[in-house]
């Protein structure tokens, strides 16, 4: 029986903190999170229950029906009733390809439980971790849903004990994952137990889901479920349906497991609050306390082609109204709030308010950008704001764009714009000498479906170069000290360069060091856990977005201090772009040692301390042993053991390498790199060398020198796109 609730009746039950769930659909992509929505919508009344499974409602974009994927990150609020009781529902379903993981990193700061959907037969593949891993990570309780169970039967032919014993490795792998990824107080409380009841079995797609305690309950087993594939007609399957409806196995467990916001607010604030917790706006955050001030985050930003920007976030405290002044932590401005709703699918509903706990759209944000803080005007200054969120992949595949008709420019400009707000994983740039629009993303389908959303959501059909592969400047050595002169040779520094060790550079990518942290704090972890010493790491000043860091090792340097910004801004501008290729710089410790700085500002101006700062690291980057930093792949593939040296073939021609291999059964499963330059092709190769047999998944793995015998050959082709000197630079032309 559908339980349909209107906006009004579920935002009464949004006021009932306890009665509240917010969850998200994680997974692997093609495992099945879309259609694992739909049921649950269909189970509110929100779509009908025929086409639930082929709705794909939360794809509401025509690329996502198009592709059969998920690419943004959809909302909507339940009604679910357990035991006689109602409850509100918070659910996002997330995309499951890694090009739109940055999607699923906001979507979980804005949670506190995640139903992780694993196929029956393809099990836990890469990005099924990495997404679990993210969860952890936010302390976001995760529960285990095992999909498409019907393939056991249908596909691989398994007998009851053997569907068991394949499930129960699904289980045992989640939860070795749990206890790699999660906090200690944690990892045995939110490991998945079946005799609990934290696991779901089912066919979101034939509607049916059940765990083991309900399964008892109702006299069903694994038997049961081998009967119905096995008949002849398909009125066992809908048999099974009816008995065991998989709205009410997930919800039930949802309800049951997944904390309400007051119990995760109180575990989850300390994680994610960078302030302090014993003032006011942290307390009522703790508590969850719908009277206290308004904090909210904003996790996703869309552009209503009627309405305007839209902010999308979990309010941690606070009821927000319409009409309301709030202040915008990160971008330092105050906002009015125009208007207030809930999300019913992809409408959204208005709302005369939204308490605490909850997830709520808001209108009238046009400067807010997605992990913004908005707090209560009142508290401007108080100190603190949302942790930032740290992505597990960055943007790397790169492409030109200009209109087909020269008239659509400016209209393009402003759509580009607003694409980049709904997604801040994209990237937009001019480049300066060619007036080239260069549009960055994750990878190739990244970007694919960014022009295909150019042209189907704002009119403007572009034509592109072909994509270019990112690359990164860095050092393997370590340099003498170089003297950087300005242009008025007034001013004068001397610097030395050296390469980060890889505990260093994962500290920083990783947001356990950052910029803004106590001196002595950073400089205990950098000693502690990345062998630094104490003193040096105490005078690191500066980190910039590329993990460089800027040491200040002098001492009595006279006017050094007033122009200490514009001295930083200039190893800023440096690290943007190195002397190699243009490209970015990563993974560099730049040591100022010494410095004599003019007296009169006028000889000191900006113009002057950027090309000295500059030359001096050029000249130092030069001289040790300097190289290109190349994205590579990490690689997940199952494939038949008669097909192993046909994938092995593949990758040995993309300049893969195998790390590990493993076989259970007659599949194999091969852990692999490869380099992104080396991966356009990669899925009808590996497509075509297996017959369709092989299936795999890919997350990016890390930056990696790309081999010496290719490295002078990629520099030029790179300097030659961009228009620079066909020769490569020498450390004389920066010592002038």
């Amino acid at each position: 029986m559908v339980k349909y609730k209107t906006a009004e009746q579920v935002l009464s039950l949004m006021n009932d903190r306890e009665r509240v769930r917010n969850i998200g659909i994680i997974a692997h992509v093609d495992h099945g999170k879309t259609t694992t929505s739909d049921q649950l919508l269909a189970s509110s009344g929100i779509i009908s229950p025929k086409v639930a499974g082929e709705a794909l409602a939360l794809d509401y974009l025509s690329v996502e029906q198009q592709r059969g994927i998920t690419v943004k990150a959809a909302n909507v609020s339940l009604y679910h009733e357990l035991e006689g009781r109602g409850y509100v529902i918070n659910l996002i379903d997330t995309p499951g390809h890694v090009d739109f993981s940055g999607r699923v990193t906001r979507s979980l700061r804005a949670l506190d439980g995640s139903i992780v959907v694993v196929d029956a037969v393809e099990g836990v593949m890469t990005q099924t971790e990495t997404v679990l891993r993210q969860s952890l990570e936010e302390r976001v309780r995760p529960i285990l849903f095992v999909n498409k169970v019907d393939r056991l039967v249908k596909e691989l032919k398994l007998g009851p004990q053997e569907m068991m014993q394949k499930l129960l490795e699904i289980i045992k792998e989640v939860n070795s994952l749990i206890d790699i990824y999660a906090e200690p107080e944690f990892k045995e409380k939110w490991s998945v137990n079946p005799n609990v009841g934290t696991v779901v079995f089912g066919s979101a797609k034939d509607k049916w889901g059940f765990t083991l305690p309900m399964a008892q309950k109702k006299g069903i087993n694994m038997k049961n479920v081998m009967e119905a594939y096995s008949a002849s007609d398909k009125s066992k399957i809908a048999e099974l349906a009816a008995q065991v409806p998989i709205h009410d196995a997930l919800l039930d467990t949802v309800i049951k497991f997944i904390p309400n916001p007051i119990e995760a607010q109180k575990y989850r604030i300390p994680k994610i609050w960078k302030g302090d917790l014993d003032n006011e706006v942290a307390k009522a955050m703790l508590s969850c306390d719908p009277n206290g001030p308004v904090v909210m985050m904003i996790t996703d930003m869309k552009v209503d082609p009627h309405a305007g920007l839209v902010a999308t976030g979990r309010v941690f405290s606070g009821t927000v109204r319409p009409g309301a002044e709030v202040w915008l932590v990160n971008a330092k401005s105050p906002q009015k709030i125009l208007q207030v709703s809930l999300y019913m699918g992809q409408y959204r509903e208005l709302a005369d308010q939204i308490p605490g706990g909850n997830i709520a759209a808001i209108l009238g944000l046009e400067k807010a950008r997605s992990g913004e803080t908005l707090i209560d005007i009142k508290y401007k200054d108080v100190q603190g704001s949302f942790e930032s969120l740290h992505y597990v992949s960055e943007p790397v595949v790169t492409i030109a764009v200009e209109p087909k008709n020269p008239k659509d420019l400016t209209k393009m400009i402003d759509a580009l714009r607003k694409l980049t707000i709904e997604d801040p994983n994209l990237v937009v740039k001019i480049n300066e000498e060619t007036g080239e629009y260069l549009l960055s993303g994750m990878g190739f389908l990244h970007l694919e479906v960014s022009l295909q959303l150019l042209k189907d959501y704002y009119g403007v059909d572009v034509s592109t170069t072909p994509p270019i592969v990112v690359y990164r400047e860095s050092v393997r050595g370590k340099s003498q000290i170089f003297e950087g002169k300005s242009p008025n040779k007034h001013n004068k520094f001397y610097i030395s360069i050296e390469p980060l060790n890889d505990k260093t550079i994962e500290l920083v990518s990783s947001g356990t060091i950052k910029e803004d942290m106590d001196s002595k704090e950073m400089a205990k972890i950098l000693r502690d856990q990345a062998e630094w010493d104490y003193d040096e790491a105490k005078k690191i000043i500066a980190i910039d977005e590329n993990v460089n860091l800027f040491i200040d090792n002098t001492s009595g340097i006279q006017y050094l201090r007033e122009i200490m910004d514009t001295m930083l801004q200039g190893f800023r501008l440096a690290m943007k772009e190195g002397p190699l290729a243009h490209e970015p710089v990563r993974g560099l410790k730049v040591v100022l040692h010494d410095a004599v700085i003019h007296e009169d500002p006028a000889h000191r101006g900006p113009a002057q301390i950027y090309p000295a700062v500059r030359n001096a690291i050029f000249a130092g980057m030069l001289t040790s042993k300097p190289t290109l930093l190349e994205p590579l792949q990490k690689l997940d593939i199952r494939v038949p053991m008669e097909f192993v040296g046909n994938v092995t073939a593949v990758l040995t021609k993309k300049r893969g390498k195998i790390l590990n291999m493993t076989q259970t059964g007659n599949v194999a499963r091969i852990y692999a790199e490869i380099p992104v330059a080396e991966s356009y092709e990669l899925a009808s190769d590996l497509r075509g060398s297996t017959g369709g047999r092989a299936f795999w998944g890919t997350e990016f793995s890390r930056w990696a020198p790309i081999p010496d015998s290719i490295l002078q050959d990629v520099v030029l082709k790179i300097r030659e796109r961009k228009g620079l000197p066909k020769q490569l630079p020498k450390v004389e032309d920066f010592l002038s």
